[in-house]
């Protein structure tokens, strides 16, 4: 079966080096720049399409509203150049908070699918039986359009949305249209050179498609606590949490509770969302004697004990990034 090469973008890519694509010259408006640090972009990321919240953020981090940059005029060549490689790096540190993984379909994953004779009739008849729906053993030739919406990027396909017009141009060139009858056999015989021409046309431009899979890698924690007022406030809080459970209920588990609560606000990854996430907790722990955790804490040492498990969770998370699902 197919595999697919996942890649964490976390901005790396658009730091360095100098621009791949020309510029358009001539007086332009800021739309025609953001179209410009896009393409940019796009040629250092695999093809990439950035979402919307992607780059409304690189707008925010440029100090700039969405209409009033869009709307700004930028007449000089180097300013130009200049306003592109400042959106890059500000897409780039949009991309280190929020790292995407996306998938890299350059046409391996079909061509093991292609290159294997069962392989190939096992998938044509799972698709073929997964669409005759009515059970008639017969499918337009239409339908071809709905198989490879089906194969999906699990197998190698790339969907219609993140290929521009490719899957569409070679199913016309195939005459992969209309309302004939096909049947299973029919259809395979259809389906096989359209798998092949994607395979060829993806391993001469590869297509990255977003997995929804969000990066837990320390950098949001990093970034608090090198900001020393919004740290004190945070383990502030802490504190009176760790104060109002008196009555000896001070331990270890109280402590890395109060800690799982506030993991939203720390860039901490749920603590239920998966087994990784406890074993995290586990090894810093595992560092905090039970009888140095105590009631006893004034203000400070506590604000500093929690700043020394917060670095050690940092540390570990860029060393070895949790990676869960963007609903968690």
């Amino acid at each position: 079966m197919a595999e697919m090469g996942l890649k964490i973008l976390d901005g790396t890519e658009l730091r360095s080096g100098d621009l791949r694509l020309p510029i358009t010259g001539g007086a332009v408006n800021g739309k025609r720049v953001v179209e410009m640090a896009e393409a940019e972009a796009a040629a250092r990321l695999y093809g990439l399409s950035l979402p919307d919240s992607l780059r409304s953020g690189v707008l925010r981090r440029l100090g700039s509203g969405t209409d009033s940059f869009l709307s700004m005029e930028f007449i000089d060549d180097e300013l130009q150049k200049k306003k592109i490689q400042e959106y890059l790096l500000a897409l780039a540190d949009e991309l280190e908070d929020d790292p995407l993984v996306v998938s890299i379909l350059d046409g391996s994953g079909l061509r093991v699918v292609l290159d294997d004779e069962d392989d190939f009739a096992m998938v044509a008849e799972n698709v073929f039986t997964d669409l005759d729906t009515n059970d008639t053993g017969k499918l337009s030739k239409s339908k071809i359009q709905n198989v490879l919406a089906h194969m999906g990027v699990e197998l190698g396909v790339p969907p219609f949305s993140a290929s521009g017009d490719l899957l569409n141009n070679i199913l016309k060139r195939h005459g992969a249209e209309g309302e004939e009858q096909l049947g299973q056999a029919q259809f395979a015989q259809l389906l096989q050179p359209i798998l092949q021409d994607i395979a060829d046309a993806l391993a001469e431009k590869h297509v990255a498609v977003i997995q929804n899979i969000k990066v837990i890698n320390g950098s949001k924690l990093k970034k608090i606590l090198n900001e020393k007022k919004l740290l004190d406030d945070i383990t502030g809080r802490i504190f009176h949490e760790w104060q109002e459970n008196g009555n000896g209920a001070w331990n270890k588990e109280t402590l890395a509770g109060l800690l799982q609560g506030k993991g939203s606000e720390l860039g901490l990854p749920p603590y239920d969302s998966n087994e990784e996430i406890g074993f995290l907790f586990d090894q810093i722990f595992s560092n905090t004697s039970q009888e140095k955790v105590t009631g006893n804490w004034n203000r400070e040492a506590f604000q500093d004990e929690v700043k020394t498990i917060l670095k050690m969770l940092a540390e570990l998370l860029e060393a070895n990034p949790v990676f869960i699902d963007r609903e968690s």
